[in-house]
C-alpha cells in the first residue's frame, strides 16, 4: 500500500462542491452497513479518514442528507453526491467518500466494518474486518497499524 501525493483534491459529480485534503490519510475503509448500501446504491461505502484540520471545502457548500441527524452526512445540494461525513463521536475526523477524489489510483480499503450486514457476494481486500464498528478505544492502535502498513 502506498501513500498518495498531497494535497488530495476532489469534488462532487457536478463539480459545484470541491474539497482538499492536506494531510496524510489516517485510514481507509469500506462500510457494509445497510445505511451505506442505501445511500450509495451499492454494496458498501468507501472512506478516507482524515484529520478534520487537514480537510477543507474549497468551493461550494454542502447540505446535510441521509437521516439528517448525527452523523452529519454532507451532500452536494445540486447533484446530491454524498461527499463526506463528520462523525459525532469523533469531531477530530472527517470521513471523505473515496470515490469523490480526483485521483483514486492509490486507494484500497484497509479496514471493513459492519460485516454483519455485508451482502454475501461483496468482497474487499481489507486487512482488518469488524462485525460492527471498532470500539473508540481501538482507533488509535488501528491508525498506527494502518500508517505502518502504508509506510507513513
Amino acid at each position: 500500500m502506498s501513500q498518495p501525493k498531497l494535497p488530495l483534491d476532489g469534488g462532487c459529480r457536478c463539480g459545484r462542491v470541491r474539497f482538499r485534503i492536506s494531510g496524510v490519510p489516517m485510514m481507509t475503509s469500506a462500510c457494509h452497513c445497510a445505511g451505506c448500501q442505501r445511500m450509495t446504491a451499492s454494496a458498501y461505502s468507501l472512506s478516507v479518514m482524515v484529520a478534520a484540520s487537514d480537510f477543507a471545502v474549497t468551493e461550494g457548500e454542502t447540505v446535510i442528507g441521509g437521516l439528517r441527524e448525527p452523523p452529519a452526512h454532507h451532500f452536494c445540494g445540486f447533484c446530491m453526491s454524498w461527499v463526506f461525513t463528520r462523525p459525532p463521536m469523533a469531531d477530530w475526523v472527517v470521513n471523505v467518500r473515496a470515490t469523490m477524489l480526483d485521483d483514486t489510483s492509490w486507494f484500497s480499503p484497509w479496514m471493513e466494518t459492519y460485516t454483519c450486514e455485508k451482502l454475501p457476494w461483496a468482497a474487499v481486500p481489507a486487512v482488518r474486518s469488524f462485525e460492527r464498528f471498532p470500539e473508540m478505544a481501538e482507533y488509535q492502535a488501528l491508525m498506527a497499524e494502518y500508517r505502518a502498513s502504508a509506510g507513513a
